[in-house]
């Protein structure tokens, strides 16, 4: 079986974000780790030493986070700040639920930015997969769990 990479977006504002946590995790997170390996080492034998194996768990766990964002920096697609008439990702759409006046505001992320309560939906999330593609006036359908909610487009920001 093969594994088909979904394509990773992120929006200018997340790549700065993680940048400055790997530049964080690179420059200070390692020299700490560093010192605590360093200080368990010397409380003596390491086979039995609780504090010596939480560093090096902590050592793995950063060396890990650090390749993750630096694999996701390498190729993720930036998208930049515009106006466009369709949905696309980082599109800012206001919606307007089927009969009645309540209104929602989603934004349209990549998949490491999900914010449900900043209202940021992924691109492969059921809502934006409604959306995605869409015009302004346009109908979209979504299935939930409560069953299928229908909004109409109001403007796309």
């Amino acid at each position: 079986m093969v594994k088909t990479k979904i394509q990773q977006y992120l929006t200018s504002d997340k790549k700065a974000l993680l940048e400055k946590e790997l530049a964080h995790l690179k420059s200070v997170k390692r020299k700490e780790i560093i010192e605590s390996i360093e200080s368990a080492k010397a409380l003596g034998d390491l086979s039995e030493n609780a504090e010596y194996q939480q560093a090096r768990e902590e050592q793995a766990m950063t060396e890990d986070r650090i390749a993750e964002i630096e694999n996701i920096l390498k190729t993720a697609i930036i998208v930049e700040p515009h106006h466009s008439d369709n949905v696309e990702i980082g599109s800012i759409v206001n919606v307007q639920k089927e009969g009645s006046k309540e209104k929602k505001t989603y934004q349209i992320v990549g998949t490491s930015e999900v914010d449900l309560a900043a209202g940021k939906v992924s691109n492969t999330s059921p809502v934006g997969q409604a959306l995605f593609g869409k015009k302004k006036g346009d109908a979209v359908s979504v299935k939930t769990p409560a069953g299928v909610v229908n909004y109409k487009i109001i403007d796309i920001e």
